[in-house]
């Protein structure tokens, strides 16, 4: 009989600790000392330590004050130190412990123009040092207390309250004495993630009118910025850690809704890795990749934090052990057999047969190579659209046309055995539900709650669940199909619209919608109960998706805003980013699963349609496998 090692090329191993993609990836963050006073929104030393920061102003508890307290970190604990002269929040920082500025601010939580102010801390105390050239709060910051830019940032041209604010793309050198003007910033924008020195640094993501969260990241060579490899995650008001434009980490932050993802930026490309234990916004950050530090910050709008979390990585280059696809091993300090897994397919986007006639909010169901596309909005203002159009996997054909035209509908079963129920007419949200037979469709039992914009799931067009949607308002109940007639079952623990799911009516998945906000609420269905897991790495409404069970999924492109053509893949305990759609798109039609999975028409969410088909295909995903 062949041995193992003669199988896989490899015997099984005795570690210590699990093997991983890299030695970053072998970082966690772990709990430190609080701070004495929560603040959010506060100045840091950005280029200190791990074991050697400052944290100064900021938004304190109870909210809204605004601090000028200061305090000092030893890597264990905080301490209190001189406060600043002016109390401020929202302001911009950079320094060491021992030698750090904090720059402009806004004075109090209702003022309409921010403060100039600028003040250097030399270890011992406080003095005003030359004013900033633009009034401006929000900005990014990075360097040494003698040479340090600040970045970009949110301003109002003057009084009265309520005046529009500008989003600044200017930039503003520090030589130790006075500003100079240097080079703009290629995107205009506030709140964004920044670390670096100032002749080689770094800004991420952030905030602008056109682009509620903006997604690209810009690198700093001392004369020039450069647009360079996108987040994962777009989002804004986070901490961050790094010595460089070649090296750091983003953390935290809002997508709108409050985050604990962590990427590391290693110049080419972001890579995903183990979250905060706390999802905060207007955090702050010190040190760089292997051992960073993470502070202060709101864990939710009005309630600011004093907790702080330690990035520590494990491995060593000497030390590290690469993780092998399918290897067995034993980890010794857990006393466990397991079995390396590959986290998310390494699949691709590639392009199929257009569909005939091009919609928005339709409905798509089956295989990649068997699949429909229903109902939906046409272009040009062309109104609801009773057309169906199957697919062959190579190309589409127009066939039976529904009774009732429909929009925000939704369907399940086969190419030819398919129920499609709910959605919008031209006058309401509707209750109906037809069954197509391959030919043609014929009106069956209706849903017990009419509604539009909800997800579903079923493993055959006799075995459906019908979830949440939106009547008049969100619901979040749930309706069970048998084939004759529908049945109220466990109600979602978040009520929302415009998701998206699949699985089966015994092993379900729903994830994204809207609230009131954009969310990447992922919850699981197990036959009898919603049990809310692992949340997806992009907020997304109108998106594609689609589900084997509640422990492989799909889902793709939507709007974030804005359009995106983002790709992620659920293996039961996480969402990991993978390739990207050719085409970013919203309210498109989807079917398939994790490892062979379809994207078809849908649009720009105004007057741009779209007829192209993109195919997903990757291997199948493997899952961990313990024994003790």
């Amino acid at each position: 009989m062949a041995e193992y090692k003669d199988i896989k090329g490899f015997k099984v191993q005795t570690v210590s600790t699990d093997p991983a993609a890299s030695v970053i990836a072998t970082g966690t963050w772990a709990s430190g000392g609080d701070l004495n006073t929560a603040v959010n929104a506060s100045g840091a030393s950005n280029a200190g330590t791990q074991t050697a920061s400052i944290n100064f102003a900021g938004n304190a508890a109870p909210y809204p004050t605004v601090t000028n307290a200061a305090e000092s970190y030893n890597g264990t604990s905080w301490s209190p130190i001189s406060s600043m002269g002016t109390s401020r929040w929202i302001l911009s920082s950079f320094g060491t412990q021992t030698a750090a500025l904090g720059v402009s601010g806004v004075t109090d939580v209702n003022a309409v123009l921010p403060t100039t102010v600028v003040e250097q801390w030399n270890g011992t105390s406080w003095t005003e040092v030359a004013e900033l050239t633009t009034n401006r709060h929000a900005s990014g910051g990075f360097g040494v207390s003698t040479a340090g830019l600040i970045v970009g940032g949110q301003s109002r041209p003057g009084a009265p309250p309520g005046t529009p604010v500008t989003h600044r793309a200017n930039v503003e050198s520090w030589n130790g004495t006075a500003w100079t003007e240097t080079t703009d910033i290629n995107t205009a924008r506030d709140t964004m993630f920044s670390f670096g020195i100032n002749t080689s640094g770094l800004i991420a993501n952030g905030a602008n009118p056109t682009a509620p969260a903006v997604s690209n990241t810009e690198s700093w060579n001392g004369t020039s910025w450069t647009e360079v490899a996108e987040s994962n995650t777009t989002r804004y008001s986070g901490g961050a850690a790094g010595s460089s434009n070649t090296l750091g980490l983003i953390f935290g932050g809002a997508t709108p809704t409050f985050t604990a993802a962590t990427e590391y930026w290693d110049g080419t490309s972001w890579t995903e890795l183990n979250n905060l234990a706390n999802a905060r916004v207007s955090l702050k950050g010190s040190g760089s990749v292997p051992s960073a530090l993470a502070y202060a910050g709101a864990s939710s709008p009005s309630v600011a934090s004093a907790a702080t979390e330690e990035w520590t990585v494990t491995a060593t280059p000497t030390t590290f052990q690469q993780e092998n696809l399918g290897q067995v091993f034993y980890n010794s300090t857990s006393n466990a057999f397991k079995v390396t897994k590959q986290s998310a397919p390494a699949g691709t986007w590639a392009s199929g047969g257009n569909v005939n006639t091009s919609r928005e909010t339709v409905s798509g169901n089956g295989i990649q190579t068997a699949a429909l596309m229903i109902g939906g909005l046409l272009s040009g203002g062309g109104g609801v659209s009773a057309l169906n159009e199957s697919y062959n996997g190579s190309s589409w054909t127009e066939t039976g046309d529904l009774n009732t035209a429909r929009s925000q509908l939704r369907s399940e079963g086969t190419y030819t055995a398919t129920i499609a129920f709910g959605g919008s007419t031209p006058v309401a949200v509707s209750a109906l539900n037809e069954s197509f037979n391959g030919t043609s469709w014929t009106e069956t039992g209706d849903l017990n709650t009419a509604r539009r914009g909800l997800a579903s799931a079923g493993a055959s067009s006799t075995a459906v669940l019908g979830i949440t949607g939106y009547t008049t308002t969100n619901v979040g109940n749930v309706e069970s199909w048998n084939g004759t007639s529908w049945t109220e079952t466990t109600d979602v623990n978040t009520a929302r619209r415009n998701l998206s799911g699949g699985g089966s009516n015994t092993s379900a998945l729903i994830f994204g919608g809207y609230t009131t906000v954009y969310t990447n609420i992922n919850e699981s269905w197990n036959g009898s109960a919603w049990t809310e897991t692992g949340d997806m790495n992009t907020n997304r409404i109108y998106h594609g998706g689609d589900a084997a069970s509640n422990t492989s999924a799909i889902a793709f492109a939507g709007d974030v805003p804005p359009l995106t053509s983002n790709t992620e893949i659920w293996d039961g305990s996480t969402w990991t980013e993978v390739n990207n759609l050719a085409q970013a798109r919203n309210a498109l039609g989807d079917a398939g699963n994790a490892t062979a999975a379809l994207a078809s028409s849908g649009s720009d969410g105004s007057t741009t349609f779209y007829a192209v088909t993109e195919e997903w295909t990757a291997a199948t995903v493997n899952s961990t496998l313990t024994a003790s």
